[in-house]
């Protein structure tokens, strides 16, 4: 009988509350991204970019439900990749996984991109480089001393944040009240303060709208990063769940408040304002607050993008050093935590030499893979709940069970599908050749598919 001592291994740290992981999700989601896309979702939605972010919220909102279901079954920081494996099939919950990594891996890149492209505004001088090398080891330090150290640092960037958009929105309704045009001139009622237009009117067009959602779904996408928390979390069955649902409902409320005003003040082709559509931060803060409210909001920009950066790379850590665990990545790379700093920091390395290739990368590139890995994640997610409560465990004898693990997810899965018909079609084939690529690498692991996928046992975690 073996009697030797257990050895003493490093494991994450328990140490978030609610507010703590509500925070990291909210610096990740970043609320002034809207400011961003009001003018491409204007045009793709036909002028109604909070009708489009309502039905972003609901698609979002039903799958986060999802998500709350998986963890208290699942509570591990695996996330998607986690909560496929153990409720459909272990290959599955590979390449869920795999195919998430172009959500995760890539989000930090875009942060970074987003940072250089304004700092190289204020700073033109400056080579790009020294703002990528520098941003990048800032995020990788940051997320090297532990996640409780990032829920602090984004902690008054969220709350700045939320000052600017509230802000910004009063400044509108100040205009709008007394029919001030978004051209600058004074029209009495030019527009209804008040009015539904904004959200549905005779030329709304169903399909219009899900363009547009189609692009701002992603602007929730830090609450699944909330997921790959699991193991940090105190009480973690009960505080994800709600954790989850409330960043959902906070982002979205702000979103579409905020958008519902600006597109009254703004109801026309955004091509009219705008000279570039697809960036219309830097125009509409000027239109509306003049140009040392643009100077300063552009200036804390920088640290917003930085924040969500930071949440970002804190995620993709974690679901690398889940799988690494697993056995199905390398184990001595990816499957170890620091003893000192309860991190990740061999991932957290990785995930920082990869965005310094931010560099090279258009940021059009970057979001259109990430939209691949986000969309297999959610879909796979809502499937993971049918099949863990309704299939294997029955959970279908009254309709409050019904309701919770049949019809909820259901519609979030079809929520989503509907999305899917959006995606650029490059992308589509850059992420199927990043599957095949996973494909070959789980044959290979599993010696032809003749060997069972690597597991990490469930009771350890």
């Amino acid at each position: 009988m073996n009697t030797s001592p257990t050895p003493n291994v490093a494991k994450l740290k328990r140490n978030l509350g609610l507010w703590h992981v509500i925070i990291i999700g909210l610096a990740y989601i970043q609320p002034m991204t809207l400011f961003d896309t009001f003018g491409m979702v204007s045009r793709d939605s036909g002028g109604h970019v909070p009708m489009s972010y309502l039905f972003a919220l609901i698609a979002i909102l039903l799958t986060s439900i999802s998500y709350g279901h998986m963890i208290r079954a699942y509570p591990s920081s695996g996330s998607a990749y986690t909560y496929t494996q153990k409720s459909i099939n272990p290959s599955m919950g590979f390449m869920v996984g795999w195919s998430s990594w172009l959500d995760y891996l890539l989000s930090p890149m875009v942060n970074i991109i987003l940072a250089v492209l304004y700092l190289e505004a204020l700073f033109p001088s400056v080579n790009h480089w020294v703002w990528v090398i520098g941003l990048t080891a800032l995020m990788t330090g940051v997320n090297i001393f532990g996640s409780k150290v990032v829920a602090y640092f984004n902690s008054w960037i969220v709350f700045v944040q939320i000052i600017v958009i509230a802000v910004f929105t009063y400044l509108i309704y100040t205009k709008l009240s007394i029919g001030l045009h978004a051209d600058g001139t004074l029209k009495e009622n030019a527009y209804e303060l008040w009015s539904l237009k904004p959200f549905w009117d005779e030329m709304t067009s169903v399909g219009a709208l899900i363009t547009g959602a189609t692009i701002l779904c992603f602007s929730f996408t830090g609450f699944d990063s909330i997921s790959s928390l699991a193991e940090e979390t105190k009480d973690v069955k009960n505080t994800l769940p709600k954790a989850m649902i409330l960043t959902t409902l906070i982002a979205g409320i702000i979103f579409i408040i905020s958008a519902y005003f600006m597109q009254t003040f703004l109801p026309s082709d955004p091509s009219i304002y705008f000279e570039a559509v697809d960036e219309t931060q830097a125009e509409i803060l000027l239109l509306v607050g003049g140009s040392a409210f643009q100077a300063a909001v552009l200036g804390f920009a920088i640290v917003t993008v930085m924040a969500s950066g930071i949440s970002a790379h804190a995620g993709v850590s974690r679901l690398m050093y889940v799988m690494g665990r697993d056995g199905v990545i390398s184990k001595k790379i990816f499957g170890q935590i620091h003893p000192k700093f309860f991190t990740p920091v061999n991932n957290v390395l990785i995930a920082g030499a990869i965005a310094l290739t931010a560099g090279f990368i258009s940021l059009e590139t970057v979001v259109n893979l990430i939209s691949f890995g986000a969309l297999t994640a959610f879909s796979f997610v809502n499937l993971s709940v049918i099949f863990r409560y309704a299939i294997r465990d029955k959970m279908v004898r009254n309709v409050k069970e019904i309701f919770s693990y049949v019809v909820v997810p259901a519609l979030g899965f079809v929520a989503i599908f509907l999305m899917w018909l959006e995606v650029d079609g490059t992308t589509f084939s850059v992420g199927l050749f990043w599957a095949a690529l996973g494909f070959i690498w789980l044959g290979i692991k599993t010696r032809g598919f003749k060997a069972p996928v690597p597991q990490y046992r469930e009771e350890d975690v």
